[in-house]
């Protein structure tokens, strides 16, 4: 496992946001897929790389960025990492599309050099699977919100326990374009999301499966767990590690 430090301009505005240390969990096989891993809100990448690093999927390498500090304003203000500025963690909450698209941009660019015959994926939990949506959006569309355009194509999204952000603008981006239909709807999703979760609430989960759902998102498999809270269980990452494997076809290479 290896990290190093980076720092990108975001938005359109320009100011620097300085990201934290990005860990890479190597592959132990033969190297089929990248997938890039965003934490939750005050954690950092160093967490799910020991995780992710135990998994038995050796044909994966993963990028586990840390966020940048900034503040935040379901915190009063308080300064922690976040992948973008939130109030409400739910489907009807504000969006800071800036913050959205910086974190995007900042994915997009991990992944850009990674060997063309790789496959690319982008997954998270809480915050960091918001975060992935947002990307998965922009692949679709062919562009960030800003109007900027999305420089790679993603093979897979997966969201642990998080909420799809820009929920109100989604289905009128994808029905204004054949192209953005037919990239949403080929793109495999996996949504997990527990029932007992009392910070991004079961229904907040479910109603991001319905909107990505009539937003053409169509390839969606949404997966619940009952009595499972805002946290990770082994259940859960087995079945990431199955349908990973499924959607990727690591199955039949090894």
């Amino acid at each position: 496992m290896s990290y190093y430090g980076s720092s990108s301009s975001g938005g359109r505005s320009g100011r620097r946001v300085d990201y934290g240390r990005t860990y890479v969990v190597r592959p132990k096989g033969r190297h089929l897929a990248t997938i890039v891993w965003l934490h939750g809100l005050g954690d950092n990448g160093a967490s799910w790389s020991q995780l992710l690093d135990s998994l038995p999927l050796p044909n994966i390498k993963w990028i586990c960025p840390t966020a940048a500090t900034r503040p935040v304003t379901a915190f009063g203000g308080f300064p922690c990492t976040a992948w973008f500025d939130v109030e409400d963690t739910s489907v009807d909450g504000r969006d800071d599309i800036e913050g959205l698209d910086a974190s995007a941009a900042h994915i997009a660019n991990l992944l850009s050099s990674e060997p063309s015959d790789v496959k690319l994926g982008i997954s998270g939990f809480s915050m960091g699977a918001t975060a992935a949506l947002h990307s998965a959006a922009c692949y679709a569309h062919g562009k960030f919100t800003s109007g900027i355009h999305y420089p790679i194509t993603l093979s897979v999204v997966i969201s642990l326990s998080g909420w799809l952000p820009c929920s109100r603008t989604l289905r009128g981006k994808m029905e204004s374009s054949h192209i953005a239909a037919r990239r949403a709807a080929s793109l495999p999703i996996l949504l997990s999301h527990g029932k007992a979760d009392d910070v991004v609430t079961y229904r907040d989960g479910e109603r991001s499966a319905e909107i990505l759902r009539s937003s053409a998102f169509s390839y969606l498999y949404f997966k619940t767990y009952n009595g499972l809270g805002h946290y990770t269980i082994p259940e859960e990452m087995d079945d990431v590690c199955k349908w990973l494997s499924a959607r990727l076809g690591l199955d039949r290479s090894r």
